[in-house]
């Protein structure tokens, strides 16, 4: 088929694709999707959104059809990929001419091109950079502008390459065209001046926009052109040029108001500016060191003189405050503590940084943050009267000094208060000290001054420690201002508790805490206020709790943004965390809102993670009662780890959270219980960092109810286990085996058999001296259990591994107590070093040969055992076994400690049945031994003794005086 004819049938199909008709669009686009793979069907997609004469809906689809295509076929190695002979073809059709007139389709046409050069360019298209740069010189003003446009798009795909060679490959078209660029860019910035001088509204706007492209190109050539950019006299020439240009630019901004067209271009070219700068500090901070003197002059004259007045807009101010606040933080620009260490380009910026912040400077920037950029506007009031809920959700975390002014300059208040602390303590003082000690109501600036004051004296609560009284001003004043009632003082009083929730981390003393209590009670029944959380202890805060709880409770109901809610739900969960079981009386009500508030909350995963959080807590001060959650937290634990489930993205990490201490503070299993545990499987195989949690939830399962859960998933959990010991960490090793030792100290019957797959493994792994000692002492605690309490099992075991490694059954067993003597030395826990002699020792009494020749290594091993569990009794002088446990009991709590959870009082009672903790080792010994004796006659024993080191057979003597 010729390209003409194939070219109306695909323009048929991608008109039809562009239907809002499914039964016409679905259809179209399985063809499409079909055609992908053709060769000659990107020629024909080419034809077509290059043919200005066409539906703009059916070149759009085509350039995406296009742009997808080189994502996916383009690379030689690609399934499908496009012929060599075509993409020749296709390189050449995109950049015959620049003369896209719709703005979109321009866009994406250049976005493809920088896709295409990313794989291609130099190599395999040599011709692109030439083109566009005869191109960008054309007199035709679209073809020039679309030519810079796909100039910065391929400049910006090339710079973002990070391999070594493809650094060097931009390296080298970065010096080559370097000069080009700048003048190209003054050419452009000349041009658009002239314009905005004779008024001519068009041709400013034209060239403004070619400015801002060109200078979007300089920006990729000079942050990621060059290794040391320092010693590029062009490179350093453009930098300084960029300050001229930026004050020409700001000066320009007086006279085009908000109304102009060009008025949105220029501030984004202004950014653009101050971006460069910021970026060429980020990568290169030793090569912006002749940069630093000129960069504060300007940041500081602009944001904290006169002359920024009239001048600046707030997003300006933000990336000159951001310029200051990376100059001061910069650890490039740090000396060591011993000075020698430093690099001489360190010594030399911190030269130009000391200079420059004189003790009038800092003294101004730190007078102008506070008085001028800290006050509340007219604005912010306004809203806290209208929306004192939305007021109080500010978006301060992360990133948002990067781009908000409020954030921006709290964040540049404390870098420069912590950089300069000494010279800046006197004047925040000073100016605590001079605001009047009453406030007239009337006065609202004095208001706003002292909110500003007090925000400043927050901020810079860990570098003000020594020099604040802050018990006393609490006492004194803060206290009273809190109990100020007047309308006028709400944001005094929101910024008092705020000023004390930043302090009292580092400096409160605990015995005024009451009486921030009370005011906290008081403050909690006026809705406008934000509520912090405190470290409190549980004694001086128990007369508040109920009061407290309730208050919070409603406060909860009655708010309706987000993030108060998650931040309620927070200081709930505080107080619950606390105060543990102290909290049942009071929870009622938050139980029988939550389920609904989740429900409300489906389209918030951030506020459904705090109702986990919530959760758990909740869960874990109920203790055995949290049973009767079930109906609701069953289904919330489902959902949150159902990898099947989008919302398990966010809800996962708590979700299993929740899960854990739900099954911990379980008083029995149950049937809806049992069945969450199908998430269980493919959680195993994300193999991701909640692999720890998933292993605690199934030794959870273990614990709480073993016959009835292993009965239903060993199988599941058995297949899941080999597939993760294929490849895994040696951590992720030794907690799949946990799992095993845990199964067969619960169930020693059952649990070997349902686990044997793993067990020749673990066997091969003793007997071939496993080399890291921490999954050695695992795979003994394990064959250890399988030995000492299911001998039958560990009998067939021995015969299947015999078969396996075609040795004879005495030999592989004489193997492993060999190693197992020889490997005793990596068993460092107490109960698996008492079960390994326990295990060796249930071998005894024994005629075979292989065995009695093991006979020392099995004494010794018994009685290095002896040492680790025996304890003498001072008053009798006798040995017991510290390990046995002969009644369970209650612990007493003390009021620091957290109550004892169901799941603690399995442990106790399994341990109760453990041979670890049943059986007395001293006893053991001397029956193994007695019985030995019996069967061999007195002079066999005898010589079967003698191969035992007499150090050892007196230390085994004097462990058994008495029997």
């Amino acid at each position: 088929m010729d390209l003409n004819s194939a070219s109306t049938i695909v323009l048929r199909v991608l008109t039809q694709a562009t239907s809002q008709d499914t039964a016409v669009l679905k259809p179209a686009e399985e063809q499409l999707k079909q055609w992908e793979t053709q060769p000659g069907f990107y020629s024909v997609l080419l034809n077509i959104f290059t043919n200005h004469t066409l539906d703009v809906n059916v070149r759009w689809l085509a350039v995406l059809y296009f742009k997808n295509g080189i994502d996916r076929y383009w690379r030689r190695v690609a399934p499908h990929a496009l012929s060599e002979e075509e993409k020749t073809t296709l390189r050449a059709g995109l950049i015959t001419n620049f003369n896209e007139p719709v703005n979109q389709i321009a866009t994406q046409i250049s976005v493809l091109i920088a896709k295409v050069a990313r794989v291609d360019c130099p190599r395999q298209w040599p011709e692109l950079i030439p083109t566009l740069l005869e191109s960008v010189k054309v007199q035709d003003d679209l073809r020039q502008h679309r030519a810079l446009l796909t100039f910065y798009h391929v400049t910006k795909t090339l710079a973002s390459k990070r391999l070594a060679a493809d650094r060097k490959l931009f390296y080298d078209l970065a010096s080559g065209i370097y000069s080009f660029a700048c003048s190209l860019w003054n050419h452009h910035t000349d041009t658009f001046l002239q314009h905005v001088c004779t008024g001519d509204e068009a041709a400013a706007t034209n060239s403004l926009e070619r400015t801002l492209l060109s200078l979007k190109v300089l920006r990729k050539l000079t942050v990621h052109g060059f290794v040391e950019p320092h010693w590029s006299v062009e490179v350093m020439g453009f930098l300084h040029a960029v300050f001229e240009r930026l004050k020409q630019f700001l000066e320009c901004s007086r006279s085009i108001r908000a109304e102009n067209i060009c008025r949105d271009r220029l501030e984004k070219t202004i950014i653009l500016f101050t971006k460069v700068l910021l970026d060429f500090l980020d990568q290169h901070p030793f090569s912006f060191t002749p940069l630093i003197q000129r960069s504060l002059e300007f940041a500081v004259s602009y944001v904290f003189t006169e002359a920024g007045e009239g001048i600046v807009f707030e997003r300006f101010i933000v990336q000159c405050m951001n310029l200051i606040k990376m100059i001061v933080k910069n650890y490039a620009y740090k000396p060591s503590k011993n000075i020698e260490d430093s690099s001489p380009e360190t010594l030399e910026a911190h030269k130009i940084k000391t200079a420059f912040f004189t003790y009038p400077t800092l003294m101004e920037i730190c007078r102008r943050l506070v008085t001028h950029y800290f006050l509340l506007t007219k604005e912010e009031l306004m809203m806290w009267e209208e929306d004192p809920e939305g007021f109080t959700v500010e978006e301060t975390g992360g990133d948002s000094w990067k781009y908000s002014l409020r954030p921006c300059t709290e964040v540049l208040f404390i870098d420069i208060f912590h950089e300069y602390n000494q010279t800046l303590t006197p004047v925040l003082l000073e100016m605590v000290h001079s605001l009047p000690g009453s406030t007239n109501m009337e006065d609202t600036s004095a208001i706003l001054i002292k909110d500003a004051v007090y925000n400043a004296v927050g901020l810079a609560a860990y570098e003000l420690f020594d020099s604040v009284d802050f018990d006393q001003w609490f006492k004194n004043q803060l206290l009273a201002e809190l109990q100020v009632s007047h309308n006028r003082y709400k944001p005094i009083r929101r910024r008092v508790i705020w000023l004390i929730g930043q302090w009292i981390s580092v400096k409160f003393k605990s015995d005024l805490r009451p009486m921030l209590y009370e005011a906290i009670r008081n403050l909690l029944q006026d809705q406008d206020l934000v509520v912090n959380d405190f470290e409190f202890r549980t004694d001086q805060f128990l007369p508040y709790l109920e009061s407290m709880f309730t208050l919070l409770f409603q406060l909860l109901q009655e708010v309706t943004q987000c993030d108060t809610k998650m931040h309620v739900l927070h200081v709930l969960s505080c107080v619950i965390e606390r105060v543990n079981m102290q909290i049942r009386p009071y929870v009622g009500c938050l139980v029988q809102y939550l389920p609904l508030l989740w429900k409300q909350s489906e389209e918030h995963n951030m506020l459904r993670c705090a109702i986990l959080t919530t959760l758990i807590h909740l869960v874990q001060g109920l203790g055995a009662d949290s049973k009767n959650l079930y109906p609701f937290l069953l289904p919330v634990i489902q959902l949150s780890t159902d990898v099947s489930q989008p919302p398990h993205v966010y809800l996962l990490e708590d979700g299993l959270e929740l899960w854990l201490v739900t099954l911990e503070n379980s008083p029995c299993l149950t049937p809806e219980l049992l069945r969450v545990f199908q998430n269980m499987s493919a959680l195993l195989e994300l193999s991701s960092e909640n692999l720890k949690n998933c292993f605690k939830i199934i030794n959870a399962y273990i614990f709480l109810s073993s016959s009835e859960f292993l009965q239903m998933y060993a199988a599941d959990l058995c297949r899941s286990f080999c597939e993760l010991l294929k490849d895994i960490t040696t951590e992720g090793q030794v907690q799949v085996l946990k799992v095993v030792e845990n199964v067969l100290k619960v169930n020693p019957v059952l649990g070997p058999q349902m686990f044997q797959p793993l067990l020749p493994s673990i066997f091969r792994g003793i007997i071939d001296g496993e080399r890291y000692p921490v999954v050695m002492s695992t795979y003994l605690g394990i064959m250890g259990r399988v030995l000492l309490q299911n001998a039958s099992f560990f009998s067939l075991l021995l015969s299947q591994m015999a078969r396996e490694l075609g040795q004879e059954l005495d030999q592989i067993l004489g193997n492993m107590i060999e190693m197992w003597v020889d490997r005793m030395d990596n068993i460092t826990q107490p109960e698996r070093r008492k079960l390994s002699a326990l295990a060796l020792l249930s071998l005894l009494p024994s005629l075979n040969s292989v065995i009695q020749d093991k006979f020392c290594g099995i004494i010794s091993i018994s009685v290095e055992g002896l040492h680790d569990v025996m304890t003498e009794d001072p008053e009798t002088g006798t040995y017991k076994d510290c390990m046995l446990i002969s009644h369970f009991e209650e612990p007493k709590v003390t009021e620091d400690e957290e109550p004892p959870t169901e799941q603690d009082k399995r442990k106790k009672m399994l341990a109760l049945k453990d041979p670890v903790h049943t059986v007395s080792l001293q006893q053991f010994i001397y029956e193994k031994l007695k019985a030995q004796q019996e069967l061999l006659g007195e002079q066999g024993f005898q010589a079967l003794m003698e191969t035992v080191d007499t150090e050892i057979v007196a230390q085994l003597q004097e462990f058994l005086q008495g029997f």
